[in-house]
């Protein structure tokens, strides 16, 4: 990852009729950067791609590709590209011929365009289905090849729209693989939209999660996950318990409002801790996710690895205790 400064956005806003889909957002994105913008529906990430893109404008503020500022400028003038979730190719054309598009209507020489077609087709592993036609291809194939014909342009931003969303789970999840592959590969600034967390989480080198218009936090996949800001990034990236009021005053000793993953809670049949009853059960593959009740009422969800648990039923009286730094102060505040 480079030191410079692919992507600049300085107090950028943008609002729709009376609903403000960008609201004063500034963020500055690497060189060479895997960079998801993580955030429910409406919060106003797939609006900032598009302003990245050209497709918007805003109505206030700057953005920058590198030192060259695009706030005004259209999107064929930019040095992105942009992928998107339906793939948009062409029925009609070999997969060849739609990874040489681009180059052919930017009148590139053929020689040359064919070259650069066959080594972009490489770099995402489809050497020797050059002759093929879209619907001779599977869903990832068809996916992987819109990534090419993005990619052999050779532009400083990659964009990428929630991309892997018509998938099904496992090939998703397969092709979140080889996107960071080919992502690290290509050494290429990718900005990924997602809603989708695990997705963020599993590929990107930092997050920004939205909420209504503005960034409400920052940071590495850790970081985001381990030390959410605010209430809000706690329960939208991942799991979460989230106390407040004579909660908090129990759980953590204090006023304010306190996070607590399920995985760090402990469960168990006797020992210290906090006396419960389980009310409810998840099983999950390879964990279990347990929902617990105190005495006064007061729910907490602990999670255990399903190999471990055996004779605990709802209805089971058992014990609950963490690691005092596994509960973290958040902010109220949904948006920084």
């Amino acid at each position: 990852m480079g030191s410079g400064v692919a992507v600049s956005l300085r107090n950028v806003t943008k609002r729709f009729g009376s609903v403000v889909a960008s609201n004063d957002v500034s963020l500055d994105i690497l060189d060479g950067e895997f960079f998801s913008m993580l955030g429910p529906s409406g919060s106003g990430k797939t609006t900032i791609l598009r302003m990245i893109a050209g497709f918007e404008h805003p109505d206030s503020g700057t953005i920058e590709l590198g030192a060259i500022d695009v706030t005004s400028m259209p999107p064929h003038d930019r040095d992105v590209n942009t992928v998107f979730q339906d793939y948009a190719l062409f029925p009609h054309m070999t997969v060849l011929d739609n990874v040489e598009y681009g180059l052919k209507v930017s009148r590139v020489e053929k020689s040359e365009r064919r070259q650069r077609a066959l080594r972009s087709l490489e770099s995402v592993r489809l050497s020797g289905y050059e002759d093929r036609l879209p619907n001779q291809l599977s869903g990832g194939q068809r996916q992987r090849v819109a990534l090419a014909r993005a990619l052999v342009k050779e532009p400083r931003v990659l964009l990428l729209d929630e991309p892997l969303g018509a998938l099904d789970l496992k090939l998703r999840e397969e092709m979140q693989l080889e996107l960071k592959e080919i992502q690290e590969r290509v050494g290429i600034t990718f900005i990924y939209v997602t809603h989708d967390q695990g997705e963020a989480l599993s590929m990107s080198h930092r997050i920004a999660v939205f909420d209504n218009g503005r960034i409400a936090q920052i940071g590495t996949p850790r970081e985001i996950y381990e030390r959410p800001s605010s209430a809000f990034v706690a329960s939208f990236v991942g799991s979460t318990n989230l106390f407040s009021g004579e909660a908090a005053r129990r759980i953590a000793g204090r006023e304010g409002v306190f996070t607590l993953r399920p995985e760090n809670v402990r469960l168990s049949r006797d020992g210290d801790g906090l006396e419960a009853r389980i009310t409810s059960m998840q099983y999950l593959g390879a964990e279990t996710r347990f929902h617990c009740a105190l005495d006064d009422g007061m729910s907490i969800s602990a999670t255990e690895v399903s190999s471990e648990i055996h004779d605990l039923r709802v209805g089971t009286m058992v014990r609950l205790s963490w690691d005092p730094d596994a509960v973290f102060a958040v902010s109220v505040n949904d948006s920084a």
